[in-house]
C-alpha cells in the first residue's frame, strides 16, 4: 500500500545552501523516522511558499544516495495571509504495511506550528 508521508522544516534564509541544506535534513529525518528505504519511495512532491526562490528543493533529495531516480517535483505553496513563512514542505509517497497511525510526519523548526498535534508525536 502507499501511504503519504509529510514534514515541513522553514530555512532562517532564502538562500541556496540553506534550502538545500535544510530540504535534505528534512527528508532525512523523514526516511528516518519511518524506516523509509529509497526503493519503498513512488515519488515525492515539494512545496515552498513564494519567498523561497534561491534553489530547487528537488536537487536536495536527488543528492542523497539512493534517491538520485525518484521522481520529484517542485511547486509553490498557496499564497495565503499569514502563512508561515520561508516554508518547505514534503509529501513523500511511500510504499509501506505500515498503518496510517503508526507514520511519523516530521515538521521541524518553526513548521511544527504548523501541525503541533503530529510534531509532538516524533
Amino acid at each position: 500500500m502507499i501511504r503519504g508521508v509529510r514534514g515541513a522544516i522553514t530555512v532562517d534564509h532564502d538562500r541556496a545552501e540553506d534550502v538545500l541544506k535544510e530540504t535534505k535534513s528534512l527528508v532525512l529525518e523523514m526516511a528516518a523516522k519511518n524506516g523509509i528505504e529509497p526503493e519503498k519511495v513512488a515519488s515525492v512532491i515539494i512545496s515552498t511558499t513564494r519567498d523561497i526562490t534561491s534553489a530547487f528543493p528537488a536537487k536536495a533529495v536527488r543528492s542523497i544516495e539512493g534517491w538520485t531516480y525518484i521522481p520529484v517535483m517542485c511547486t509553490h505553496e498557496m499564497d495565503v495571509p499569514g502563512a508561515l513563512p520561508k516554508c518547505i514542505r514534503v509529501m513523500m509517497h511511500v510504499n509501506t504495511d505500515a498503518g496510517q497511525q503508526d507514520i511519523r510526519h516530521i515538521f521541524l523548526k518553526e513548521a511544527q506550528a504548523l501541525r503541533p498535534d503530529l510534531a509532538a508525536r516524533i
